[in-house]
């Protein structure tokens, strides 16, 4: 693939200092809004839905319209990043919690599976409740560095945060790529010839545990730029194919990793505050917090990965959006749940590339 040599002008391009400046990508929930979601989640449990049944067609948000789509244009078009207050995670069980949520996201996209489990809403948490995850330490106390996530989107709900209230994270990719092209275009070429990914060991049987091909780290089309760099799958990905890191390819993540740092914003993420990330354009992460050994105090987060519709143009859809998720009991939808396709093997082209 060829590099694009030009700069990124677009609202994806921001640094931490213009979203606190700016604050235009932050949102509210208003007693009207939570009362529509009340009645959608209340009709939903009238008919009997389940969680992977609930549809943007039957949990209708007519007064919550207008946010959401405003929250999905600053994700497309926008900074790739967003944020909303005033869900009410207090006012229901848990389980109603996760169709309240799920149901505001079926608004935005489509929500896919997440883990070894085929689970549409994964526990960020070190609790009881944590999902089998491979070997990912999602949920750990330790601190989360600057990365992407699988799908399109990430969504992040605050259920219970951490006695000690640590910090999350965002930085832009853009802001990222226009410094490597002022500062070191020589890379571009390697970034656009990609790498390989680990698969974390959720890899179904006859897969292989690292992935096939490479993915671009960055990759341009249509006039867009996307990024697909994740370090630490990446490096792990490697390792497990006995390669080794060049010279070159040390600089260029260490580059990345310090000039997202540089450019980053931190907020806080309290109870009822949910963050949305295009994972093209944003990366994210957070601090550690101290291990809590009573249950009813950890930290717990609730987690959507989302694909978007028409979020943009890609060189190479298959290799590029779905390259790192289409495996194993990862990057289903609900509707392939219900189907029961997610006990057949993802259908793949001749490379192992996904098949669109």
């Amino acid at each position: 693939m060829t590099p694009r040599m030009e700069s990124i002008e677009d609202a994806s391009v921001w640094t931490g200092a213009d979203l606190e400046r700016d604050r235009s990508w932050a949102f509210e929930l208003t007693a009207e809004h939570r009362a529509d979601l009340d009645r959608a989640l209340q009709d939903v449990k009238a008919r009997g839905l389940q969680l992977a049944e609930i549809t943007r067609e039957n949990f209708l948000l007519p007064a919550v319209d207008e946010t959401l789509r405003a929250i999905l244009h600053e994700l497309r078009d926008g900074r790739g990043f967003a944020f909303l207050r005033g869900f009410p995670t207090e006012d229901y069980a848990l389980d109603d919690v996760e169709k309240l949520y799920w149901g505001l996201c079926t608004h935005l996209g489509t929500g896919v599976t997440q883990n070894s489990e085929a689970g549409l809403v994964h526990h960020v948490t070190d609790g009881k409740s944590r999902p089998k995850q491979g070997t990912r330490g999602v949920g750990n106390p330790g601190p989360v560095g600057l990365h992407i996530d699988l799908a399109d989107c990430v969504v992040l709900c605050c259920v219970r945060q951490a006695l000690d209230d640590p910090h999350s994270t965002v930085a832009s990719a853009m802001t990222v790529y226009n410094e490597i092209l002022r500062q070191h275009p020589e890379w571009l070429p390697r970034l656009y010839e990609g790498f390989i990914w680990t698969r974390r060991a959720e890899e179904a049987m006859g897969e292989t545990p690292v992935s096939d091909f490479k993915v671009p780290g960055y990759s341009a089309a249509g006039g867009v730029v996307t990024c697909r760099f994740n370090g630490g799958w990446i490096k792990a990905g490697m390792d497990l194919a006995g390669e080794e890191m060049t010279d070159e390819e040390i600089a260029i993540f260490k580059f990345i990793s310090e000039t997202a740092a540089a450019n980053s914003y931190t907020f806080p993420l309290h109870k009822g505050d949910l963050a949305f990330c295009n994972n093209y354009t944003v990366f994210h992460g957070r601090a550690g917090h101290e291990p809590i050994d009573d249950e009813a105090q950890k930290r717990l987060l609730l987690r959507i990965w989302m694909d978007l519709p028409n979020v943009r143009c890609f060189a190479d859809e298959g290799l590029i959006r779905y390259g790192t998720i289409r495996y194993g009991n990862l990057g289903w939808t609900a509707a392939d749940l219900l189907a029961g396709k997610h006990h057949t093997p993802h259908r793949c082209r001749a490379d192992g590339v996904p098949q669109v």
